[in-house]
């Protein structure tokens, strides 16, 4: 009994067994089936999803083309358009050249008849002329004179007058004229020597500040223009006005008055003529300084302090180009150097060499060569005869008579002769404006003259008790006469003859 309990109980575990496997095999294959089906199912979203995409991008591609295609249908016609403007365009030109063509020659045609109508008339002006001339016994030039002299005498008032609004209706166009001398003058002489030499720049603030430097119709700018000796350019710079002269000196003064002017605030014609008074003073106290400097620099500390000053006064003079200052400071060099090596006076020879153009610092003022000014300069100081014979054979006027004068020679042909020291055409074109103020100054009740515009324009100041203003016209027409006759100048030069009066009293 037992037995047959275990076999039943056995075959019932082993049937269990059986059933729960292939239970099991079941339930995996229902879910294999269902998982098999999930995934075709999404493989099947999937490739609908890819469709639609690429169906909506074959619908906006299509689009894309199409509205290509359209705007470049458009191009097409704008420039059909285009081409059809340009075509209309070139028959009106053609159609206007044709015009112009014939436009000139019409003109050519009735040039041609003027000029043959006019030379008819010149002829018979010649014949007519002629015939008045036997008649009334006088040529053309002894009539012209005689009736200008009685109706000079009798209409100088009107005269005057006439002369004073000619003036002024000519006015503008001499200002443009002066303009593009100016312009064609800076153009001609563009180079870094000659803006040293004859231009400074002032820098200002603001630009504000030109109209006041200029003043009410100018007369703050010609009052300093007046009281310097200079031309004072104001244009487009920004933040600079140009000075203009030959003189250095003058240049220097206007330039200090301006930048004082400037800080002040204050510019009117009085306060103008303050300045560049007290500017002077200021540039007398600069050349002492550059005098001493020099003397110094030179290792010479026994010179007369106003020969010292006529030294300093070499800063601000050039010769062909060249500081003559910084020329005979390196000459002094140079000879100590020379008399060192050949058993000469070093001092002497030092001396002799920082001496030897002294008479170009007043040669504008006083007749004769600088050499000749300077020996008489250290004769009137009592300088020593060794340091005058050293400094006057410089030029070879005076003979060799010590070593020393034949090291100073030689140090000022080494000084000179370096390359690029001396410029020619600098040194000319600052001879022709010192002869055209000597020109100004040799007639008589002249109180001053200044060579302006690179010597395009001399501006000659008269003294009103000696002249009037019939002869102030009359001193202009002659001293550009003077100026066509001793002169050779390209271009042409304005002739400027100012006459102001002024009445001071002092209230006491």
């Amino acid at each position: 009994m037992d037995l047959l309990t275990l076999i039943i109980a056995a075959l019932t575990l082993l049937a269990g067994a059986v059933v729960g496997y292939f239970a099991r095999q079941f339930i995996a294959q229902q879910r294999k089936d269902a998982l098999e089906l999930k995934a075709k199912k999404e493989l099947l979203d999937a490739k609908e999803t890819a469709q639609k995409t690429l169906d909506d991008a074959k619908v906006r591609a299509e689009k894309i083309l199409n509205e290509s295609k359209e705007e470049q249908k458009e191009r097409e016609r704008d420039l059909r358009k285009m081409e059809e403007r340009m075509a209309h365009k070139d028959e009106l030109l053609e159609k206007r050249d044709a015009d112009l063509t014939k436009e000139s020659e019409d003109l050519k045609a009735k040039f041609e008849r003027v000029k043959q109508m006019r030379e008819a008339i010149e002829k018979m002006e010649d014949v007519k002329k002629i015939e008045l001339e036997k008649i009334a016994g006088f040529s053309e030039e002894e009539a012209k004179k005689q009736l200008l002299d009685v109706l000079e005498k009798k209409y100088e008032t009107d005269f005057l007058s006439r002369i004073q609004k000619l003036e002024q209706f000519g006015q503008g166009k001499l200002e443009q004229k002066a303009r593009d001398i100016l312009a064609s003058t800076i153009q001609r002489l563009a180079s870094s020597t000659a803006s040293e030499v004859t231009v400074t720049s002032v820098t200002i603030p603001s630009d504000d500040l030109k109209g006041k430097i200029i003043g009410k119709e100018g007369r703050n700018i010609r009052a300093l223009e007046r009281a310097a000796g200079v031309e004072v350019i104001v244009d487009d710079t920004p933040g600079a006005i140009l000075i203009s002269s030959f003189d250095p000196i003058r240049r220097q003064v206007a330039r200090v008055a301006l930048e004082n002017l400037v800080l002040d605030g204050r510019i009117q014609p009085a306060r103008i003529e303050e300045t560049v008074e007290k500017a002077k003073v200021e540039i007398e106290k600069a050349i002492k300084e550059a005098g001493e400097k020099a003397a110094y620099e030179v290792g010479l500390i026994d010179i007369d302090p106003r020969l010292l000053m006529l030294v300093g006064r070499l800063k601000f003079r050039t010769s062909y180009g060249q500081n003559v200052l910084q020329h005979s400071v390196e000459m002094s060099h140079i000879a100590g150097m020379l008399a060192s090596e050949l058993g000469a006076d070093v001092p002497i020879a030092k001396k002799g060499a920082l001496l030897h153009d002294i008479g170009k610092a007043v040669d504008h003022e006083i007749q004769g060569t600088h050499v000749e000014i300077g020996r008489r300069i250290l004769q009137k100081f009592n300088v020593d005869v060794r340091i005058i014979q050293a400094m006057q054979s410089h030029h070879e006027e005076y003979p060799y008579e010590t070593l020393e004068s034949i090291i100073v020679q030689t140090a000022d042909a080494i000084s000179a002769s370096r390359p690029g020291a001396r410029r020619d055409s600098v040194e000319n074109y600052l001879k022709r404006l010192e002869d055209l103020e000597r020109i100004a100054t040799s007639f008589g009740g002249i109180e001053k003259a200044y060579a302006i515009q690179a010597g395009r324009e001399i501006r000659v100041f008269v003294t009103p008790e000696n002249v009037s203003d019939l002869e102030a016209k009359k001193m202009a027409r002659d001293i550009a006469d003077r100026i066509e006759n001793e002169l050779k100048y390209p271009g042409e030069i304005k002739v400027n003859v100012i006459r102001e009066s002024r009445s001071i009293e002092y209230a006491r």
